[in-house]
């Protein structure tokens, strides 16, 4: 299944970049680069965005990826959660959030994300 796609809920469309149990940095990083791909291609201001990183590793270049995706995608997204977010994540998330200057929601599921997602905006 492809990591970076479109999904519905409740007649919304979200973006689910689905970094989920991702090990190999190089998969991560190459996962990474195709979601700015999909991203740049919408409209600005246009996406509701779930980043699932559950259950992932990640290096310091893969950090670094998810940095500039973040920052990448601002220009594109109306809404942005996250989930996945627990132990030593917590300090790569604020990095990502100090780097990106950008406003990301956590949550601890999936469905608790998507179905606040389909209320914004």
């Amino acid at each position: 299944m492809e990591r970076t796609r479109f999904e519905d809920h409740q007649g919304r469309r979200i973006l689910l970049l689905d970094y989920s149990t991702m090990t190999d940095p190089d998969e991560a990083l190459a996962a990474i680069r195709h979601s700015m791909g999909v991203v740049a291609a919408q409209p600005r201001n246009s996406l509701l965005v779930l980043t699932d990183v559950s259950d992932s590793r990640y290096n310091a270049a893969v950090l670094q990826g998810l940095k500039e995706l973040a920052a990448h995608n601002a220009p594109y997204v109306k809404a942005s959660a996250v989930v996945g977010i627990t132990g030593l994540r917590r300090i790569a998330y604020q990095a990502v959030i100090v780097f990106s200057k950008r406003n990301i929601k956590t949550f601890d599921s999936r469905a608790e994300a998507v179905a606040w997602l389909a209320t914004q905006g």
